[in-house]
């Protein structure tokens, strides 16, 4: 066998392959054993069918695993003993020769080979990244409390509808009735809506459903019919106010600071208060740290200055994909796959430089979080441990979320580790202008 190597650049080579009949025809023979000791066909006993009738069926198949495998073995034993970072899997060439598999012959392969250069860089205080604290302001706090005690709010009986406000109303039309349809003002038309503000119960009004209500699933709903039977019905109907419901806060009450912040937690507004702001700074914290991940990220990779092998990457996520991506698809992706690629790389050079160790603790602590997080989400606080744990250990079987769940922890720790090392060049910001930041 012989290997020639031609290097195209620092990051590509173009290796060829010479295979003669020495190479492959031991490997060849013992598949077709396989096949022989195997091959259950009829007039012959397992395996003990003639080897005149085993080559007949899969001579060519064994032929072709052999000369692959010798492949196989040739180009990984090249990459280990040159010490090769290589992208990816090495690629036939554009250029590959045709091939005519008959046994006996000589092969020619060739193979794009490219790898990535070594990562290596120096971090100490003289390197800055900024670390943004934001201020918490009065116009924050009220907002989160009201959004808060809206959260917590619930409907009472009301006189006059407002812009806000529920219905609980009748559509009559001939002998066909509708009772007990709740409609939200705020989910009918602008031209038409004017006209809704003000009812009170008792009052009847004729209204167009169409006019009134175009979103065709809400028109159904409220009509109880299919949004199949909406174009034949006449949209004319009679509409009587049951009743007015309107939205009010929670009120400041200990059963309100139960709800929330759990029982016994809060017991006055001023306790209320301080544990806005403790959400204020705990959220502003995260976002911050988020943003300093971020700027760390782009800091280390413009330092690294990573070169990669870019044309041989499409070709390389065009293949490994197996077409489901075009190639228009992966240009307009390429610049974040080189990003994402170039981190990766950083973080496991910083990972191993600063001997950052991921334990399964943090995984789990990582997807609790996400978890309780969740939750929250839906405005489901206050949730068991048991519930949590159970729920996160759901995540981290899953492939995806448990990847994404390693990565995330990873870039966390990598970054609290250079955190002590670097300089944090500290600057105040409103959550307006921070939240302005590209």
């Amino acid at each position: 066998m012989k290997l020639e190597q031609n290097r195209i650049d620092d990051l590509n080579l173009e290796i060829t392959l010479t295979i003669d009949k020495a190479d492959y025809s031991d490997k060849k023979k013992k598949k077709l054993n396989d096949h022989r000791r195997s091959a259950e066909i009829k007039g012959f006993r397992k395996g003990m069918v003639p080897m005149g009738l085993i080559e007949k069926m899969y001579g060519q198949a064994a032929l072709m695993d052999a000369v692959n495998d010798v492949i196989s073995e040739s180009l990984n034993n090249f990459i280990s003993e040159n010490k090769i970072r290589i992208v990816g899997e090495p690629l036939p060439s554009e250029d590959q020769p045709s091939v005519e598999w008959t046994d006996g012959n000589d092969f020619t392969f060739k193979f794009d080979v490219a790898s990535t250069p070594e990562v290596a860089f120096e971090l100490s205080k003289e390197d800055e990244v900024p670390y943004y604290n934001i201020n918490v302001t009065d116009e924050a706090r009220k907002e989160m409390k009201d959004n808060l005690l809206k959260q917590y709010g619930s409907l009472i009986d009301g006189e006059a509808a407002g812009e806000e406000d529920f219905m609980i109303v009748d559509f009559v039309q001939g002998e066909n009735r509708v009772e007990g349809t709740y409609v939200a003002l705020r989910n009918i038309s602008e031209s038409v809506r004017p006209s809704f503000i003000g009812l009170k119960a008792g009052d009847t009004v004729e209204i167009n459903v169409n006019e009134a209500f175009t979103n065709e699933t809400d028109r159904a709903s409220m009509l109880k019919i299919s949004k199949d039977e909406l174009a034949s019905i006449d949209p004319m109907y009679s509409m009587t106010v049951k009743n007015v419901k309107t939205f009010v806060n929670a009120e400041m009450n200990q059963d309100t600071f139960d709800k929330i912040f759990g029982e016994g937690n809060v017991k006055s507004e001023e306790e209320f208060d301080a544990k806005i702001e403790e959400r204020l700074k705990a959220e502003y914290a995260q976002e911050s740290d988020f943003r300093f991940s971020k700027d760390c990220r782009n800091y280390f990779v413009e330092k690294a200055a990573i070169a990669l092998p870019e044309k041989f990457l499409k070709r390389w996520i065009f293949v490994a994909n197996d077409g489901k991506f075009t190639m228009e698809d992966i240009e307009k992706e390429f610049d974040l796959f080189l990003a994402d690629f170039r981190w990766q790389m950083v973080r496991n050079y910083l990972m191993e430089k600063y001997s950052v160790k991921v334990e399964e603790a943090d995984l789990l602590n990582s997807a609790k979080a996400y978890a309780a997080y969740q939750y929250a989400m839906y405005g489901i606080n206050n949730v068991p441990d048991e519930h949590i744990e159970k729920y996160a250990m759901t995540l981290l079987e899953q492939d995806k979320e448990g990847r994404r769940i390693l990565e995330q922890v990873e870039d966390q720790k990598t970054v609290a580790a250079v955190k002590e090392v670097i300089t944090l060049k500290k600057k105040k910001i409103s959550v307006e202008k921070f939240r302005e930041l590209k």
